[in-house]
């Protein structure tokens, strides 16, 4: 709103200032500020807000360390992580960039989903909360819009770069580096020299002309990384500061990527793919940057507010949505490597348990307890080292990540 607001000033009015506005780090750095004040100065008072209505966290007891000294603590505290992220997104992008679009619907969509899920806890007293099929509904509803409309939508475009004998320069001595914007289903390999990987190849062996139902393999896929990273961010979410701390380094690191992706410069540059409209990301990455380190105020050891489902799922979804959307999906295994490993732990352990169940007459374990986090704390850590070793984890990943854009 402020954006078309001061646009409109700095047209009619020649406002001094107001051309400040176009600039995507002015905007980002307004985005974070203002989130990050909303998180800790409002937050409080949601807090106690909840604290008044006694939605409490109800705590199994578990036989680890001061788990059951958590019961009552304030939960669905995701909600600050919501507001804190949409206000600042509402005041500051394009409303009509179609990547803000589908950032605010997958924000809403999952926060909802996470929301009944901690309500039916709460309020129901039903520890088993929303029903997972509605949960899985509500993802792969989710991964039907978003895998639609970057498939579909004309604004979601990729720019490939031009041959060196086809670069040239116009009247005006601006060079033409990039080709006109196309659609396409192209998206980054890590690691390797000729990085890219268009999902449309899978269709060329059938015959030509089936490119355009590329959609067919692209959309499963969109399905399947929404699911898998809102999860592996619900699994995480175990322990004071986890999930907050370890996606605000993922998110960050998304957001260059972002920047990098939506600045013709750069994209030359580190040769990745220029995409354009996609550097309004930024503004709404900032601000979810700004909404996770602001909540973190109040989630670090010990905790006086849990994020509850409503802000875990939330988390995950809007991980996911990026990743896709500046197409680094396939480095999500690197860089969200934490949730990977949470999620595996929890598979691992529950298919050896049914198997040695069945071969052996009684389930064995491969570790002390699942998720990961949970094993170091009956290994007897403390949570508040478990979650600094895991954010250094994170960052080690988030690094290496990077690293992919020169290291191929």
């Amino acid at each position: 709103m402020l954006y078309y607001l001061f646009e409109f000033l700095g047209k009619q009015y020649d406002l001094i200032g107001a051309g400040l506005f176009q600039y995507i780090t002015f905007r980002s750095a307004l985005a974070f500020i203002l989130s990050l004040l909303f998180s800790t100065i409002y937050g409080k008072q949601i807090i106690n807000y909840l604290q008044r209505k006694q939605v409490g966290e109800s705590i199994r007891d578990l036989g680890l360390d001061g788990q059951v000294e958590k019961a009552g603590t304030p939960t669905m505290g995701g909600v600050i992580i919501i507001l804190a992220t949409l206000i600042p997104v509402l005041l500051l992008s394009k409303l009509d960039n179609v990547y803000i679009i589908i950032l605010m619907v997958t924000t809403l969509w999952m926060g909802t989903i996470g929301f009944l899920d901690d309500y039916i806890k709460v309020f129901r007293r039903n520890k088993e909360g929303l029903k997972g099929r509605f949960k899985v509904l509500g993802q792969v509803t989710l991964g039907l819009f978003v895998g639609a409309m970057l498939f579909f939508h004309p604004d979601v475009t990729m720019k490939e770069k031009l041959p060196k004998k086809f670069q040239y320069e116009t009247e005006a001595g601006i060079p033409v580096l990039f080709g006109d914007a196309i659609k396409s289903t192209k998206t980054t390999i890590p690691f390797l020299k000729n990085n890219e990987l268009d999902y449309a190849v899978a269709f060329d062996w059938i015959g030509d002309g089936l490119r355009d139902y590329a959609w067919l393999l692209f959309i499963p896929v969109v399905i399947f990384i929404i699911t898998a990273v809102s999860n592996g961010a619900n699994l995480t979410d175990g322990i004071d500061g986890l999930a907050a701390g370890t996606s605000a380094i993922i998110v960050l690191t998304l957001g260059i990527f972002a920047w990098v992706s939506g600045n013709i410069i750069f994209a030359d540059y580190l040769d990745v793919m220029y995409i354009p409209n996609s550097g309004e990301m930024t503004i709404f990455i900032a601000a979810f940057v700004g909404a996770l380190v602001g909540f973190l105020w109040y989630n670090t050891y010990p905790a006086q507010v849990f994020m509850g489902d409503t802000g875990s799922l939330t988390i995950g979804g809007i991980i996911a949505v990026l990743a896709i959307s500046v197409r680094k999906e396939l480095l999500i295994p690197i860089l969200a490597g934490i949730f990977l490993i949470e999620n595996l732990s929890v598979v691992l352990q529950v298919g050896f348990f049914k198997y040695t169940k069945k071969k052996y007459g009684e389930g064995r374990r491969i570790f002390k307890m699942s998720p990961l986090h949970h094993h170091y704390q009956k290994m007897g850590y403390h949570e508040s080292k478990i979650v600094t070793r895991f954010w250094i984890v994170g960052i080690m990943l988030a690094v290496l990540t990077i690293v992919t854009l020169k290291l191929r």
